[in-house]
């Protein structure tokens, strides 16, 4: 059987495959699990969610099966996704629990569990917490049932952590920002706003149907025009849960994760704060990010796809900045998780620190021309020891050169093989992609 649990919780369409029944049961699993390994107190869980419409009702699932399992729950209401993990850390709680689909779109739904001190769970914990499942040897009564009450300013305490973590203040700055109609739609402009820059908000009218819909972290097209119409110093845009940041500069070009992390690592080594001069990403992230950060004198290192995995090594390494090309992006001296109101804070500071313009600034990556093709194949491990498919990728690698990049990467859920090249041109690369999926599509 497939595992329930993704690298991003579990997630799915609301009330057919993530159903009431469901998210109960998966929280007072959770509830359980997290009882089980300390019996010296009874759990405390805080519970967010996004404001799509079916978030309501998983809400009141997720309330129930917390508190069954003998969990007191501080409900925190409609919040970004590191808002929630914020708290869990601040308040002391046991467990978090965020439902959300992030950036899908407004039929889907999640569930994320956060552990104590805000960090993602374990994959074994996770295992442990699915096993157990429709497990009903532990049901409390009388006063072990969990009791609930609301955390009082819950936004607010979150926006005062990001003001106090945020090192220059943004008085200057004109910012436009694209809330996707999500759980950020009151916390980011605020926090913008409190910490001195001039905001025009877009996409900040949520009504439980128009999350994502078109707008948001992966639609930036009506971004990019809000900017250059207003006259902005740049714009940010927010997936629904708020746990990304992409940019645009004052000119309406887009930047992704990759570019946002550049400019940050530049800024965190001149001010001493990089850790060993390392960045974590992903093995995605672009060859420009990789040469820009070999010229500036700063390590990469790279990790598997998503952003728990990053997180991993940043704790491992005890390093201080790492994300993802989508625009998770992480700083664990002030977050466990991908932050975007953090991220976007902390790139609006280093402009103001600096008085440079955000093209300026990101001018230190040139971001390379990136072809992906996902190939369906019959057998994606075959592929990785076919004889001629690595001949072929050997052979577009001594091609490219230091100025091109093969990776194959096989879908984890899918029986698909990700076919990505980047090359000068996008032209070269287009050809090349095409020539390696060619050969990997003929395994058999």
């Amino acid at each position: 059987m497939a595992r329930l649990f993704g690298t991003d919780g579990v997630r799915g369409l609301a009330n057919a495959d993530l159903t009431p029944e469901l998210a109960l049961s998966i929280a007072a699993s959770a509830a359980r699990v997290l009882a089980e390994h300390d019996r010296s107190h009874r759990p405390v869980a805080v519970v967010g969610r996004d404001p799509r419409a079916s978030g309501e009702m998983l809400e009141a699932a997720v309330v129930a099966g917390l508190t069954s399992a003998g969990a007191d729950v501080l409900r925190a209401g409609v919040l970004p996704t590191p808002a929630v993990a914020y708290l869990v850390s601040a308040l002391g709680a046991d467990v978090g629990v965020m439902i959300s689909a992030s950036h899908n779109p407004m039929p889907d739904n999640g569930v994320k569990l956060f552990a104590a001190g805000g960090h993602k769970l374990p994959d074994a914990v996770e295992d442990e917490i699915e096993q157990k499942l429709g497990d009903r040897e532990f049901r409390p009564t009388g006063a072990g049932i969990g009791r609930v009450r609301d955390i009082e300013d819950a936004e607010g305490q979150y926006v005062q952590h990001l003001l106090k973590v945020t090192p220059h203040r943004l008085e200057g700055l004109k910012v436009v920002v694209d809330c996707a109609n999500g759980a950020a739609s009151v916390a980011a402009p605020d926090a913008y706003r409190r910490a001195g820059a001039e905001v025009v908000e877009i996409h900040t009218e949520p009504d439980g149907l128009n999350i994502n819909d078109g707008v948001g972290s992966n639609h930036v097209a009506k971004l990019c025009a809000a900017v250059v119409e207003h006259g902005a110093d740049l714009g940010i845009a927010h997936d629904g849960d708020a746990d990304r940041c992409v940019a645009v500069d004052a000119d309406g070009n887009d930047l992704d994760g990759d570019q946002v992390m550049a400019v940050l690592a530049l800024g965190m080594k001149e001010n001493g704060e990089l850790t060993d001069n390392t960045l974590v990403a992903t093995v995605m992230s672009n060859l420009g990010l990789h040469l820009a950060m070999r010229e500036h004198g700063i390590t990469l290192k790279t990790t598997a796809v998503g952003d728990r995995y990053v997180l991993e090594e940043l704790r491992a390494g005890g390093y201080a900045l790492g994300g993802e090309q989508s625009g998770h992006v992480i700083l664990p001296a002030h977050a466990t998780t991908g932050d975007g109101l953090l991220t976007a804070l902390r790139l609006m500071a280093r402009m103001a620190e600096t008085g440079k313009p955000l093209a300026e600034l990101a001018g230190v990556m040139r971001r390379l021309p990136q072809v992906l093709i996902n190939v369906v194949v019959a057998d994606k491990a075959a592929v990785a020891t076919d004889k001629a498919v690595n001949e072929a990728v050997a052979a577009v690698s001594a091609e490219l050169g230091d100025t091109g990049r093969v990776l194959l990467r096989p879908s984890g859920t899918e029986q698909l093989v990700r076919v990505m090249v980047e090359a000068a041109t996008p032209e070269l690369a287009e050809s090349a992609a095409q020539r390696l999926a060619g050969v990997v599509s003929s395994v058999r």
